[in-house]
């Protein structure tokens, strides 16, 4: 199964005071808008979202159809064939998405020891 892109992504409570903590562990301005409360930071391949009260709590980010930087891959396993394997597998999932739809989608589950996994298609 060929999840994509992965990240952390962070509950905090000051997306600007974050920031400033990450750039001094080498982390770089990659994407998001600070105004809007969400920044996405970068250091070699490694992804960090911050989301000022955007998510519940911190959690495991998958994007298929993505590489590390945010670029097209082909081919990818798009959400809704990993949203059936998973199903078939006997894996609950919080939220699901159209298993009839195309393009971005994304479903949520948690693992045994409580962390959110989020495996969100943006194509």
């Amino acid at each position: 199964m060929k999840l994509g892109a992965f990240s952390i992504s962070l509950n905090v409570k000051d997306v600007a005071k974050s920031r400033d903590f990450y750039r001094h562990l080498g982390f770089d301005d990659f994407g998001g808008d600070a105004a809007q409360g969400w920044l996405i930071l970068k250091n070699g391949d490694t992804v960090l979202g911050l989301f000022g009260g955007f998510i519940g709590q911190n959690t495991l980010t998958f994007n298929p159809g993505w590489d590390q930087s945010a670029q097209e891959v082909d081919p990818f396993d798009d959400v809704r064939a990993i949203q059936a394997r998973l199903l078939a597998a006997g894996i609950t999932l919080n939220d699901q998405t159209d298993p009839d739809g195309t393009g971005p989608g994304s479903i949520t589950l948690t693992d045994p020891d409580g962390n959110a996994i989020l495996i969100d298609q943006h194509r």
